[in-house]
């Protein structure tokens, strides 16, 4: 699968996931496979990015990238929002536009200002004239800033079913 493809099917595992995920966690301690409390508002601005995406709206979904976001995937390495939005950014909605994603397991964690949400799904449809069907897995890292948390790393991983 070409990097462009993965990067869609990825992006897209988490789109069916809601802040419904989110459970307080007594004594501080979140099961595998839930979003903790804290993370709520964090989880929320990923399912943003990737509505935002499925939706076209490409403008909206780098306003939840920092600027110095960095993207991983298949090895290789994207720096910054401006060289996301110049290089795969377009192929990531047309991609969600037509698959569709959903999420087997969430977890997600807080710690002040910084927050970590994991995701594992599969990802199907027909892109560019080619059946999709990955199970894929993505990371991403957000600190809350003064409007909202913003995503400062996303890894990005997907493998064809068994």
């Amino acid at each position: 699968m070409s990097r462009t493809p993965l990067a869609l099917v990825l992006s897209f595992a988490v789109l069916s996931a809601t802040p419904a995920f989110a459970q307080d966690h007594a004594h501080g301690h979140s099961d595998p496979g839930s979003v903790a409390a804290e993370a709520a508002d964090a989880a929320t601005a990923v399912d943003a990015f990737h509505a935002a995406l499925k939706a076209g709206d490409t403008v909206g979904a780098l306003t939840l990238l920092a600027p110095d976001v960095m993207i991983f995937e298949e090895g290789g390495a994207e720096r910054s929002r401006d060289e996301y939005a110049s290089h795969h950014l377009g192929s990531d909605a047309a991609f969600a536009a037509a698959s569709e994603a959903t999420v087997a397991r969430r977890s997600g964690w807080a710690d002040g200002d910084i927050a970590w949400i994991t995701s594992e799904g599969r990802t199907t449809g027909q892109f560019n004239g080619r059946a999709v069907d990955r199970l894929t897995t993505e990371t991403m890292v957000l600190k809350r800033h003064a409007h909202g948390w913003r995503i400062h790393h996303i890894h990005w991983s997907s493998r064809a079913p068994r």
